[in-house]
């Protein structure tokens, strides 16, 4: 049985074929943790600042020494998936699919090696090692962020300037919700609320 080809599909509906498929692919998760240093104490506390998107790197091979053709009629189709669309003036948003794999991205970066050539030149064999950043919509991701901020106990890292208020809006996305989190930091008196890590409980 044949191999399923892999492709990449933009938004419009256009498909650019991978002529051949990866030997392998990596895909990397992080997060961005800031380190807040508090006096007297003798290690930093880490606060969560937010989640980075996937990325997706592989690398890309093109090869028409056969054909005896131009090998960058393809790798410019890679190349121009860094470009700016007029309509949306950011590069265009395309998934990255595989069999079962399906990756939504924009193209982060393309990096190129041509390593033969013809006697007048032409490049014929190609490496491009490609990265793709994932790409969610907004409405997506706040709405997930909302939802998990409710349910789930947090710890915050009061800074000076802050409120109740401004923190349950944060937290919860509604400033009036902030006795939860005075009644789980045994907090009296919200006037008086001093900069270090603060408890976020679920709400009811």
């Amino acid at each position: 049985m044949a191999l399923e080809k892999a492709f990449i599909q933009l938004a419009s509906g256009k498909k650019i074929p991978v002529r051949f498929n990866p030997t392998q692919y990596s895909l990397e998760k992080s997060n961005q943790i800031a380190e807040i240093g508090i006096p007297g104490l003798s290690s930093p506390i880490l606060q969560y600042v937010h989640g980075n998107n996937r990325t997706l790197t592989m690398d890309l091979f093109f090869d028409t020494y056969e054909e005896r053709k131009d090998v960058t009629e393809y790798t410019n189709k890679i190349y121009g998936l860094l470009g700016i669309e007029e309509e949306t003036h950011v590069p265009p948003i395309c998934t990255f699919t595989w069999s079962k794999f399906t990756f939504r991205c924009v193209v982060q970066r393309v990096s190129g090696q041509f390593t033969l050539f013809l006697a007048d030149g032409t490049p014929v064999r190609a490496k491009l090692s490609v990265t793709f950043k994932e790409f969610i919509d907004v409405e997506v991701l706040v709405r997930s962020d909302l939802m998990a901020s409710v349910d789930r106990t947090k710890t915050y890292m009061v800074k000076r300037g802050d409120t109740l208020s401004s923190i349950a809006a944060t937290a919860y996305g509604d400033p009036g919700q902030w006795r939860p989190i005075a009644r789980a930091n045994g907090i009296d008196n919200p006037r008086l609320l001093q900069p270090g890590p603060l408890i976020i409980p679920p709400l009811p």
